[in-house]
């Protein structure tokens, strides 16, 4: 019976052990040898000391060891800790202290930029090093990752874990404050894996290319779906749009996950995505983020024989809901409906079911619904809720996600994305999406990127203000940008205020990080 998470990767080394499973540059694994060593990992950290529950810390770029060390923490029955290589040392510190990380597996040059914050981190007891290099002197053990993975693993394995043991905390940046840990059970993560796999209709014949990162839900789910239907999975570190347009012609890539950042350098002539056929190219996903309909339209054009779903999920119940492909025509803007056994409520501020065209706030309702954050109980406590459309008779025996996202369904059903709750703007009295204004804003044919928010003003309450990112090498006028809007919508709609900038600021998982956006403007 297969409910943990290295069972995933156990059922596709009996089925096709010598199938091509991982790639990274050079290096080209079978699934019996990342089992061989995820198990002399899993071995060697119990060895140094890892108990049942304890944190590991996975401070890697994508890599073949970061992959080792999801599977091997968990099938020592850890609980592993992606952390995004892109953070600097006082993060990963505060990752590290506030799950009481145990062990920290990394390479020697992290290891290096860590130095001066590891004696601040009380929990930690050894290192792991993944990679050439010497490593800076200190007082923990410190043990070499391909050693440990060559540990002969016992001839009989005993685990004593079920599928609601804790398996993974995913640091989520949140809107306000230092990130918080989003505790996954490894019920949630393989009810993830197989739920997206199936709506992708993801075989073992699929090549997936990850360029997401693992602390990312969206990243990590495609390494799961891809070892869980014993498809490959190619790892890549990118600079340009185009080496990604390179490793989708060199390795034969039929699924590619991205977030809108991602989409919007692609859809630049410079990425040559529309100069290269790609016919194994089956499937491309966006989450994190409403797509551009610019953007959009140049990837449908670029890939006609493309399947395009656009999805929506939230770290605290992983995916949500999906567009099936079909309904782009008819419904470019919508998120689609809930994933197979999944239900989402779109609830009104009395707990009760909004009309078709009310907003409301969506509430998520099924298995990858989270265990919630790591030693915050009372943040749990607002995100999940009982479900308030039980029977009392019933009483608190179900737990429900909300998102903090207001949405609005249609009469078929089809939900659409209106702004976060603690986002919309209030500006003369009514209450303004920023997602509606990026969105004309895109249609101006002049940006690569756009985000708008909402600043005091003594008058309206709230005035727009818009960052923008022109397009490689265009002037950009703003007014005629403002008159553009004008033409477009509402004038209480049109921002207020237009802020040129080379690159807007970006989140871990390459979102648009609006928090840093406020803090530009002092708020």
């Amino acid at each position: 019976m297969d409910f943990l998470i290295w069972h995933l990767l156990r059922e596709s080394v009996r089925r096709a052990p010598d199938k091509e499973a991982l790639v990274h540059n050079s290096e080209r694994l079978t699934y019996a040898q990342v089992a061989r060593r995820t198990a002399g990992l899993a071995t060697a950290l119990r060895a140094a000391g890892m108990r049942r529950l304890d944190r590991v810390g996975i401070y890697l770029e994508a890599s073949v060891p970061q992959v080792i060390s999801i599977f091997g923490i968990s099938r020592g029955e850890g609980v592993y800790v992606p952390i995004n290589a892109l953070l600097h040392a006082e993060q990963v510190m505060h990752i590290a202290c506030d799950c009481g990380m145990k062990a920290l597996i990394t390479t020697p040059a992290k290891l290096m930029e860590l130095a001066e914050v590891l004696p601040r981190i009380p929990s930690l007891e050894f290192l792991v090093v993944a990679g050439d290099g010497d490593t800076p002197k200190t007082q923990l053990p410190v043990y070499r990752f391909d050693s440990l993975c060559a540990t002969d693993p016992p001839a009989v394995w005993k685990e004593s874990s079920i599928e609601k043991n804790l398996a993974a905390i995913l640091y989520t940046s949140g809107s306000t404050g230092k990130p918080k840990g989003v505790m996954l059970s490894h019920a949630n993560v393989v009810a993830g894996s197989r739920i997206v796999s199936d709506y992708l209709e993801i075989t073992e014949h699929e090549r997936i290319l990850a360029v997401l990162p693992f602390s990312f839900d969206a990243g990590m789910n495609q390494l799961m779906t891809a070892f869980e239907r014993g498809g490959t999975l190619v790892l890549t570190n990118f600079t340009f749009a185009r080496e990604i347009v390179q490793m989708l012609l060199k390795e034969h890539i039929t699924g590619l996950a991205g977030v809108p950042t991602l989409w919007s350098l692609l859809a630049q002539c410079n990425s040559t995505l529309s100069k290269q056929p790609l016919p194994d190219l089956r499937y491309i996903t966006n989450t994190g983020g409403a797509m551009p309909q610019a953007v959009l339209k140049v990837l449908r054009a670029a890939l006609p024989a493309t399947k395009i779903f656009l999805m929506y999920g939230l770290t605290e119940a992983f995916r949500s809901t999906y567009l099936p492909p079909e309904e782009l025509d008819r419904r470019p803007t919508s998120m689609g409906k809930a994933i197979p056994d999944t239900e989402i409520l779109v609830l009104n501020e009395h707990g009760g079911l909004c009309k078709p065209g009310e907003i409301g706030e969506l509430v998520h309702r099924g298995p990858t619904v989270s265990l919630g954050y790591w030693n915050r109980p009372e943040d749990t406590a607002r995100a999940l809720r009982p479900n308030p459309l039980l029977p009392p008779e019933m009483g608190d025996c179900e737990k429900v996600c909300y998102s903090g996202d207001l949405v609005k369904v249609d009469k078929d059903g089809f939900l659409y994305f209106v702004g976060r709750r603690d986002t919309m703007i209030k500006s003369s009295g009514f209450r303004i999406s920023p997602t509606e204004v990026e969105e004309v804003l895109f249609q101006s044919g002049k940006l690569r990127g756009a985000a708008v928010i909402g600043v005091p003003d003594d008058v309206l309450g709230q005035s727009i203000k818009a960052f923008v990112v022109p397009l490689d090498g265009d002037p950009l006028d703003a007014e005629a940008l403002r008159d553009h809007c004008a033409e477009k919508m509402p004038r209480y709609m049109v921002p207020k205020f237009v802020e040129v900038l080379s690159e807007l600021p970006k989140t871990s998982s390459g979102k648009v990080d609006y928090p840093a956006l406020r803090r530009r403007e002092g708020l």
